[in-house]
């Protein structure tokens, strides 16, 4: 059997250059060519791969084609070494991550094995991203940032959403409950409340349809999910829990769900990025690996 056929390098240039602008008149302009022969090598090199790279017409890319993309960037990005460079200068290639603690535990770290598999050439710099503060201890290539989002300063994806239950330890349980669903006023004025500035309760109340105003004072306030998480495991209380990050601890039983009732959060993880960011490729890469993987878990 012949090897695959590798696609024509004007045709690849032509992809990465729509993907990144998602215009062929900007596309076509960079490349100095004209819209049309911008269209028809898309159309060559999908019908050469044999599979949709765009999926719409404002040329989002669909799952190959995102999968697909970090492979051409990363192709094109070492056509451009000029010979022997690499060796001559020894440098990795470095991408500084900030990323909130909790999701970076749960969600990122699990996974991250995965994406140094895939790109062993490319030198991880991970840091602690503030939630809500959007604060890190030194500038980032890309950064997870918790909240409602958008962000008028930065280029962003929502990577992950999530939805929220009431969770506490079975030894607390066993102490004050049962709570009966967790869905009226008289079961949740029998609890401690545990507050968190990154999950208030009026996502809850408004959801259930029970009239009491977010808690200000009284029980313990924690600003880091793992740490809340951690507090309702000690018996602190009932914490409002975002599921996808507290799974570890409900299939370990350090945490009792006390409805089967889910209400989406209004808050999101999104990865950030300034404009210009994803020319280099190893960022890029990073962006559309994550994408397609936290997409895959969901």
């Amino acid at each position: 059997m012949p090897p695959p056929r590798i696609p024509p390098i004007h045709c690849l240039l032509s992809f990465e250059a729509l993907a990144r602008l998602r215009s062929v008149t900007l596309a076509a302009e960079e490349l100095s060519v004209t819209p049309s022969a911008v269209s028809h090598r898309m159309r060559q090199l999908e019908s050469q791969l044999g599979v949709r790279l765009f999926a719409r017409g404002d040329f989002a890319l669909t799952a190959d084609g995102a999968a697909y993309l970090a492979h051409v960037r990363q192709g094109l990005q070492a056509l451009q070494q000029l010979p022997g460079s690499a060796t001559r200068t020894g440098a990795p290639t470095r991408l500084r991550l900030a990323v909130t603690p909790t999701f970076s535990r749960e969600i990122l770290l699990p996974k991250l094995a995965l994406f140094r598999h895939a790109y062993p050439e490319v030198e991880l710099i991970m840091q602690v991203a503030i939630p809500l503060s959007n604060v890190k201890a030194e500038e980032a290539d890309l950064e997870v940032r918790y909240g409602t989002g958008p962000y008028a300063d930065v280029e962003q994806v929502c990577v992950l959403r999530d939805e929220v239950c009431p969770v506490c330890s079975p030894d607390y349980f066993n102490e004050a409950g049962p709570f009966n669903g967790f869905d009226t006023a008289e079961v949740v004025s029998r609890a401690r409340l545990i507050r968190s500035p990154l999950e208030p309760w009026g996502t809850w109340f408004r959801a259930c349809g029970i009239n009491l105003a977010e808690p200000r004072s009284g029980g313990t306030q924690f600003n880091d999910v793992g740490l809340l998480l951690d507090a309702a495991a000690a018996g602190f209380g009932v914490a409002l829990a975002r599921l996808r990050l507290a799974q570890s601890w409900l299939d370990t039983g350090r945490l009792l769900r006390l409805s089967a009732r889910v209400v989406p959060s209004p808050q999101h993880h999104f990865l950030c990025w300034k404009p210009g960011t994803l020319e280099r490729w190893e960022c890029a890469a990073f962006v559309e690996w994550l994408k397609s993987t936290l997409a895959r878990q969901s």
